[in-house]
């Protein structure tokens, strides 16, 4: 189970349930994958809400591994997505303002 308090977001891709965490591990290789140069430029990417097919599989590979999954990124391309972008969407966001600071709901 996922605690909102360290940050982690709970997803369910196919039968699979899985914890999203961005952690700092997490946002630094994220930085690396992106080319992003610092913390600031990383959210600055994020902001807009625009995101490439690359993007989503960085941005949800690291959050896969920051919250204890061993799925390299050809494993997470091979997830399951069958409608659910949008939900994938909500909980990277969820997980992008509980890295950037938005405090988690009590």
């Amino acid at each position: 189970m996922a605690n909102r308090r360290r940050g982690e977001v709970s997803l369910t891709l196919g039968p699979e349930r899985y914890t999203l965490c961005l952690t700092l591990g997490a946002l630094a290789e994220l930085e690396d994958a992106l080319g992003a140069g610092d913390l600031a430029g990383l959210a600055e990417r994020f902001s807009h809400g625009r995101l490439a097919a690359r993007d989503l599989i960085a941005l949800l590979g690291a959050a896969l591994r920051g919250g204890g999954h061993a799925l390299d990124d050809a494993a997470v391309a091979a997830l399951p997505l069958a409608g659910d972008l949008d939900e994938i969407g909500t909980r990277l966001g969820a997980a992008l303002d509980a890295a950037f600071g938005a405090p988690p709901d009590p």
